[in-house]
């Protein structure tokens, strides 16, 4: 168990945390929220013990193994599978000894050694390893790729995948969805909903923690405040508990100020002298009922564009790329009005589409025709790279600006949080979070009637995805997005188009139904298995010699096809078996999650039964990562019989 005590924290002058009480169990997922600034990550720092507390005390049970996801990657010539594999410390110390049994000719030893490698399910290390890169999204090529040949995004999954490899008794994971797509985030919530130990996750993404955590600490006002559930259940119990705040302080003033009246009134009158002498005890006595402290959060809106063109950008026949197509033949139209999101994994060509929309990467081929009144807003990570860092947010705005006041332009700053000194001072001591601010204030200002926003959620806190959500809903012109925030897509987009296979196409469902199909395409039921099942249909039919008759070549393919049916029919069936198990399983983790986010579960009273429903937990995400290893050894027997999986 981690157990918090009596826990308080300064970072120089400043007071992150006061009097903090916290305690997590084996077996619990909680998502760690608040304000960027409030004190997530240095707790952290404080449990992993790379920063000292002021007051407190942090406790684990000894020898507890902590694991966390490194933010840099050293360069490695190692290839991201041996990379991951270092993560499993045990694995790596008995191989360095079972190597050194060898090299002594050991043969006690190295018996010894083996049983114990087969305890930890050692021999198995490489697949739990590709296991783990295939869910993040590595291609079995890539698996075998040198770590030094990966972007950085790509680098911090490999530290995220040594991180679950870990045998860790407690998983920190900060931020750990920034550098995922939508399939790798569906994949990390299946995997973290088996984890045994005690997952602590920091994470702006509330559909992420809605999926992946049962319990919510939320940061606020110096403390702690912990509520059973997810985190839209916790979301609506903080807003009654304010609510309940906000009246027992409006109350109590009230009645303060009867009793002060008369005390002021009464207290040199003899006859009531007594009387007001009470109530002067009484008001000393008085427990007050603090005011509602909350932090204004930033409220803006879009600007109406000066011009709205009926038909703002038409993509014919358009090949997009560097210097080879990552698009072929795209026809896409945006009209004012439009509202799309994108889909599609890490690489398809999302960004690369946003690029050309923008007119940032010219088309290798076909006809890009935009409108002469077009005016595009185009937010992208790399935008933040191209602010002056030496300038302030006031001097980027008056660069754009014409023939504005400073006090307007102030004026206009402070809706995004640049308010007084923030406004003047260099970026370059801004975080990301500030800086995608500014970049989106400065697309506000220019009222374009195209946005094209590529992940423009990175590095901000939920509340200010809120107020960008809000903004979003009420604008008028037209909007692209491509984001891993799925409550930023229902809230913004009204249709979705999906980029797979180096083609543009529209996705026929909404959010949940793209999960599906995300599942179905791990399993091998996508089209790029419907596309295979072609080929062999095809295949096929050219059995034979050329001058065999019609009649006998179709009779072979036939007696070949009913062959093939016979050998994989025992195949399929055992994967349908465990496809079954594996929803009873997950049943019975949903049931467990539920009860498990009872609060009075863990009152005193009933500490044996809570005690139990952590048992049946354990067991039950054991049970679902047996069934999972199953699944994937059934799955590839029956890909390697070369017929699709049903």
């Amino acid at each position: 168990m981690l157990k918090i005590t009596d826990l308080s924290l300064r970072r120089g002058t400043r007071l992150l945390l006061e009097n903090v009480e916290l305690d997590v169990f084996p077996g619990q997922r909680l998502g760690l929220t608040g304000a960027n600034g409030s004190g997530k990550s240095s707790l952290f720092s404080v449990i992993a013990g790379r920063l000292e507390a002021d007051q407190g005390n942090v406790s684990l049970p000894r020898g507890t193994l902590i694991a966390e996801v490194l933010q840099e990657t050293p360069e490695s010539s190692r290839t991201a599978i041996d990379y991951v594999i270092n993560g499993d410390k045990a694995y790596r110390s008995l191989e360095t000894k079972i190597a050194q049994a060898e090299l002594d000719d050991n043969g006690t030893e190295l018996a010894s050694l083996h049983s114990q490698m087969e305890a930890i399910d050692g021999f198995r290390v490489s697949a739990r390893a590709g296991q783990l890169l295939h869910g993040l999204g590595f291609t079995a090529t890539e698996q075998s790729q040198s770590v030094d040949t990966f972007s950085g995004g790509w680098r911090m999954r490999l530290n995220l995948a040594t991180a679950l490899m870990t045998r860790a008794d407690l998983l920190l994971l900060d931020e750990p969805t920034n550098h995922l797509d939508l399939d790798a985030m569906v994949w990390l919530e299946q995997w973290l909903a088996s984890y045994e130990g005690i997952v602590l996750v920091i994470s702006h993404d509330r559909e992420f923690l809605d999926r992946a955590v049962t319990r919510i600490a939320h940061i606020e006002n110096h403390t702690i405040q912990v509520y059973e559930g997810n985190y839209s259940l916790a979301e609506r119990r903080r807003a009654e508990s304010i609510e309940i705040q906000y009246k027992q302080h409006l109350r109590q003033q009230k009645q303060v100020r009867h009793m002060r009246s008369y005390i002021d009134r009464f207290r040199y009158k003899a006859s009531k002298a007594k009387q007001a002498q009470s109530r002067i005890k009484a008001l000393e006595r008085m427990e007050i009922v603090s005011p509602v402290q909350q932090k204004n959060a930033f409220v803006f809106e879009f600007e109406t564009p000066d011009h709205s063109p009926h038909q703002l950008i038409d993509l014919k026949d358009i090949n997009a790329g560097y210097k080879e197509p990552v698009l072929s033949n795209v026809k896409f139209r945006l009209s004012d009005g439009d509202r799309i999101g994108l889909l599609g994994r890490n690489g398809t060509g999302k960004t690369t589409l946003m690029k050309t929309l923008a007119a940032e990467l010219p088309p290798l081929q076909g006809t890009y025709t935009g409108d002469t009144k077009l005016r595009i807003g185009y937010f992208a990570q790399q935008q933040l790279e191209l602010l002056n860092p030496q300038w302030s947010p006031l001097d980027h705005l008056a660069d754009l600006s014409q023939n504005q006041t400073e006090r307007s332009l102030r004026t206009f700053l402070g809706r995004f949080g640049f308010s007084g000194d923030a406004a003047t001072e260099p970026i370059a001591v801004r975080s990301g979070g500030e800086r995608a601010r500014l970049v989106l204030a400065l697309i506000v200002y220019r009222k374009p009637n195209l946005l094209l926003l590529d992940e423009p959620t990175n590095h901000l806190d939920i509340q200010m995805r809120e107020s960008i959500s809000f903004a979003l809903q009420s604008y008028s012109g037209c909007l692209v997005v491509v984001a891993h925030d799925r409550h930023l897509l229902r809230l913004v987009t009204d249709e979705l188009w999906l980029i797979d296979d180096g083609s543009l196409r529209r996705f026929e469902g909404d959010l949940d139904d793209y999960v599906v199909w995300l599942r179905q395409r791990q399993k091998g039921t996508g089209k790029a298995i419907e596309s295979h099942a072609d080929k062999q249909s095809k295949k096929g039919k050219d059995i034979g010699t050329k001058d065999e008759p019609k009649g006998r070549r179709s009779k072979s393919t036939r007696q070949e096809k009913a062959k093939q049916r016979v050998k994989i029919k025992p195949l399929r069936d055992n994967l349908n078996r465990i496809e079954k198990e594996i929803d009873k399983a997950t049943e019975a983790r949903l049931r467990l999650d539920q009860e498990l986010a009872n609060p009075e579960i863990y009152s005193e009273v009933n500490k044996d039964q809570l005690r139990e429903l952590l048992f049946d937990q354990a067991r039950n995400a054991q049970v679902h990562q047996e069934l999972e290893s199953r699944w994937l050894e059934a799955s590839e027997l029956l890909e390697q019989a070369d017929v699709p999986t049903q």
